[in-house]
């Protein structure tokens, strides 16, 4: 029928990361321990992160009950300051560079 639009039609959102060399792909863990305090690991996260306390509180619980998280992903070269910060805020944290 003239003036209607096929069923079929679908739009497509597309996210475009602009890869600027900045780095191979890697991601920060944090790993559960028995000294950090739930408040000290949110802390930190939104500090170091720039996460929001609902993003923090939300990875700090996954870290308590699953015994580790992946917290951050990006490129390893801006990943190692923030997992340098974590270490030195008592956390248990690795940076995994992936492959």
């Amino acid at each position: 029928m003239p003036g209607t639009k096929p069923h079929w039609e679908e739009e497509e959102d597309v996210l475009v990361e602009d890869d600027i060399g900045s780095g191979s792909p890697g991601r920060i863990i944090v790993y559960n321990d028995d000294h950090n305090t739930f408040e000290w690991v949110i802390q930190c996260f939104m500090e170091v992160l720039k996460h929001t306390s609902e993003q923090a509180e939300q990875l700090s619980l996954m870290i308590h009950f699953k015994g580790k998280a992946t917290v951050k992903t990006g490129p390893v070269d801006e990943l190692r300051p923030l997992c340098e910060a974590l270490l030195d805020r008592g956390l248990s944290a690795e940076l995994d560079e992936g492959e």
